[in-house]
């Protein structure tokens, strides 16, 4: 699928607002997103959890054409995330098993060069392999 130019899209979504902010503010402050890291963290009153509604607005505004990688970190952020695709099923949107920030950081840096939905997805997964220094 040819996508005219769009980078795939990121979804981070974390029980905590913050975490999810924090990170986005990472992957920005290392020049790697391309502005296309979007977050659903919290509940909807702001509190600490997971909301199916942020989550299925994340993906939308992430969506520019070339399909979203959603990167959820524990639990019901899990759970939330694959509900939202269970209801709203498409074939271009990819909840990722990843390491949440090495995962983010790695899918927000094939996306940025231009990666195909499959490497974004992949780059995600394959963070969990990295050691971060030699054994």
């Amino acid at each position: 699928m040819e996508n005219s130019g769009s980078t795939v899209g990121i979804v981070l979504v974390s029980h905590s607002g913050k975490l999810a902010e924090g990170l986005r503010e990472l992957i920005d402050q290392l020049g790697s997103a391309g502005g296309r890291v979007f977050c659903a963290g919290g509940t909807d009153e702001g509190g600490l959890g997971t909301s199916y509604e942020r989550v299925s607005a994340a993906i939308a505004e992430a969506d520019s054409g070339a399909g979203v990688v959603v990167l959820p970190d524990i639990g019901s952020a899990v759970l939330t995330a694959r509900l939202v695709l269970e209801d709203e099923p498409r074939e271009d949107v990819v909840v990722v098993d990843a390491p949440f920030v090495e995962g983010a950081v790695s899918a927000a840096v094939t996306a940025a060069t231009g990666g195909e939905l499959s490497a974004v997805a992949d780059a995600a997964r394959e963070a969990r392999g990295q050691a971060k220094f030699p054994a």
